[in-house]
């Protein structure tokens, strides 16, 4: 759990008992690869802190999924706009390794937001980042090839990409998997 402490650290500093407040709300959970975090169709009701592993978001497919998204240790995982809306996920979120998150619920979130000073600064920034993110993620299918998006992934994961099964990645660039090999291929 003190990983979580030093990561919203570097968001905010944090007194002692406004931590105590926030980390007696949170849920250790781990869960084995493969598991399914959340189903479409399910209204989101927890934020996660990544604490290890790997999951993806992905829009399941009668023939393929289509990932658009990997979200890494020391990140927050949400079907955030489920969360926010308590309407039901049109994706998934699925565990590609062993994951272990710490899990806060909407109502205890809502709790530390009004408990603490430093919880709405917290969830401001979280969300601000989610939304870069996000940004980033649109800005980059519209501009670049899929080959500049590999690379970027690539660049910014090194080690962990390769826990990522190539038919994800291809998913996620927006190619084949059959295109993806020529991609690596060119590069390397």
């Amino acid at each position: 759990m003190n990983e979580i402490r030093k990561f919203l650290e570097n968001i905010s500093p944090m007194s002692d008992s406004d931590w105590q407040f926030f980390s007696s709300n949170l849920q250790k959970v781990n869960l084995k690869k493969r598991a399914t975090l959340l189903k479409a169709g399910e209204v989101e009701n927890h934020i996660s802190y990544i604490s290890k592993g790997i999951v993806r978001y992905y829009i399941p497919g009668e023939e393929q999924d289509l990932t658009f998204g990997f979200l890494f240790e020391n990140q927050f995982v949400t079907a955030y706009d489920s969360f926010l809306t308590q309407l039901p996920s049109h994706y998934q979120i699925e565990a590609l390794t062993d994951v272990t998150l710490w899990k806060i619920s909407k109502k205890d979130l809502q709790e530390v937001y009004d408990k603490t000073s430093t919880g709405n600064i917290i969830g401001r920034k979280m969300a601000e980042n989610m939304f870069l993110i996000k940004s980033s993620r649109e800005l980059s299918l519209l501009s670049k090839t899929a080959e500049e998006r590999y690379l970027d992934l690539f660049t910014q994961r090194p080690q962990l990409i390769k826990q990522i099964p190539l038919k994800y990645i291809a998913s996620y660039i927006g190619v084949t998997p059959q295109a993806l090999s020529r991609i690596r291929k060119r590069i390397t």
